[in-house]
Order: C-alpha cells, then structure tokens, then sequence
C-alpha cells in the first residue's frame, strides 16, 4: 500500500510518499517570496503553486516502489466550514486528477490535521487523549486530540507565533521565511526577558510583544538579543497556554507541531523551561523534516483513510 500526498499552503508546495512500516519521502518547494516582503498575495501564491507543483510530484512519481494506493490533499487550513483559502485547491484539484488517473481513491483532510499526523509520527506517543500545539505562520491552536476528535482549548487571538517571527525578522533585514534565519541570530544573544507574556484563559496576545520588539529595533538594539527575545517571549507564552491547557483538560502528553516548532532553540527552551518548573508535563516534538509545511501528514492520513489501522 502507497498514500500520495498534496499540501499547497501558503509557504511551501509539497509531497509525499507513505508505506507502511517505512520512513515517508518527500519533496518540498517554497513559495518565491521577494526580499522584504513578508508572504504572498493568495493569487500569486496560487500561480506559484501551478508553476512549481510538478517540480515536487515528478522525482516521487518517477521513483514509486510500488503502485500509488489513493490520493489524499488538505483542502482547507483546518476543521470547519468558513475554514478555506484558495491556495489548497491547487492541491485538490491535481489530487483528484492524480487519482482519477490511476483508477484510485482520492481523499481530503486538513492542513492542521496533516500537521499534527507528521508531528505524532515515530515520537511514540501512546493512544489516547493527548494536546496538541499547532505553531506556524498562521495558527498558535492549542487542540485536545482524541482519535479523531479535536477540540479547540485555546489560541492567539491576534498576532500568530510565525507572524511574530517573520515580521521581526523581516524588520531585521532577514530572508522570508525567516525562522532559521532569526533562531540563528537568537543562538549568538542574550534575552533579558524584557517581553511580556500576555495570557487571557487559555490564549494568548502577541500583537504587543510585536510593538515592544519593533520598537527595540527602532532603539538599535543589537539584532542577536531582539531575536533572543523574540524565542524567550514564545518560549514562555508557550509554556503558560500548555500548561493552563492541561490542568483544564487533565491531560499530560503534549504535542508540538508545526514549522516553529522545527526549531531546535525554541524546543530546548521549552524543555528546560519545562525541567526548571517540574512541571510534570511531557512534551513530544515531531522530526525537524516532518515539522515545517509538508504532504507527510496528509499522505499518512490518506493512508489510514484507505486501510483504517494506526500509522506509526
């Protein structure tokens, strides 16, 4: 059995092969972003998609091991009907031709839903409720998991933790995306804590800690220590929305997932932090390759459509 997966998100073309029992290949394509701009409009994300979706589907399709089983594509960015942006029909819709082609299935689920199945794969996490923590450039989602049950617990209610990142790091002059670029920085400064964590429940505001930091930069702080303080006030907002959410859900497994959280400094952080405050809490984080934008999820998910079992 072969799942072929499809993720056209609003950073990265992507796809990916999954046979059971054997590490999923993929291939990956981010979208041209122009230097100092901080994303692309949907329209031309979607032109940048049709252009580069080949580049990512030929080398897999090319090399099958074995014949494709179904075809599965995120739709949407997450559950729920007013969940939709255009840029996942690229994805759909060759998707469907795919397998309309080669006589197979054809499956949908969601970009947080394939985020969260590349996250849990290979970490060991057992069976069972466990909560998730879905970090990228569009959602800061604290999610209890419960087979295939997800229910919300908390997020941000403005600015999302990739926001923060790329807008500092884009005012730092750094490449978009700016995630490796920025925790590169932060690894030579030094945070003072001088950010505020700002909670409400179980969410959280970022939109200050953006203020704050800008107007670092305005004061010509030196670069390395605004970076330091931007993964020092997500370190420990982070922290604070898991935490609050398990003592409200009675669960201790918790789940990292998405492209912030492929950051080694952010996730040594959190486990020190974690350490430090005995806690009790135990974190599980996905491979760095599987955390990013990416089809892995999705062509797990594709395969557990086709052959209900449970995707290790």
């Amino acid at each position: 059995m072969l799942a072929l997966g499809l993720d056209t998100s609003c950073y990265t073309t992507s796809a990916a092969l999954c046979v059971p029992g054997k590490l999923p290949r993929q291939e990956r394509r981010l979208l041209p972003v122009a230097a100092g701009e901080r994303g692309l409009r949907q329209s031309e994300a979607v032109f940048a998609h049709v252009r580069q979706i080949s580049d990512v589907l030929l080398p897999l399709l090319n090399s099958l091991p074995e014949p494709v089983s179904c075809v599965c594509a995120s739709a949407s960015p997450r559950d729920g009907e007013d969940s939709y942006m255009p840029v996942f029909q690229v994805g759909v819709s060759h998707g469907k031709a795919l397998a309309a082609a080669l006589n197979v299935p054809f499956f949908t689920t969601t970009h947080q839903r394939g985020h969260i199945a590349a996250a849990k794969y290979g970490t060991g996490l057992a069976a069972g409720k466990f909560i998730a923590l879905h970090l990228s450039g569009g959602t800061t989602d604290v999610l209890l998991m419960d087979g295939e049950s997800i229910q919300p617990l908390g997020s941000s209610v403005d600015l999302h933790a990739g926001q923060l990142v790329d807008r500092i790091g884009v005012a730092l002059g750094l490449p978009f995306p700016c995630g490796p670029y920025l925790e590169e920085l932060a690894v030579k400064g030094e945070s003072k804590n001088q950010v505020p964590v700002s909670m409400d429940g179980l969410n959280c505001h970022l939109s200050g800690a953006e203020a704050q930091l800008l107007r670092m930069i305005a004061a010509m702080e030196p670069r390395e220590n605004v970076a330091a303080e931007v993964y020092s006030v997500l370190c420990r907002t982070v922290h604070r929305l898991l935490a609050a959410a398990s003592e409200s859900a009675g669960v201790k497994d918790l789940l990292v997932a998405g492209g912030v959280a492929s950051s080694a400094l952010l996730r040594k952080m959190l486990l020190e932090r974690n350490e430090k405050r005995r806690t009790g809490l135990n974190f599980f984080f996905g491979r760095p390759e599987f955390s990013g934008d990416n089809a892995v999820g999705v062509a797990l998910i594709g395969l557990h459509k086709f052959f209900p079992m449970e995707v290790e």
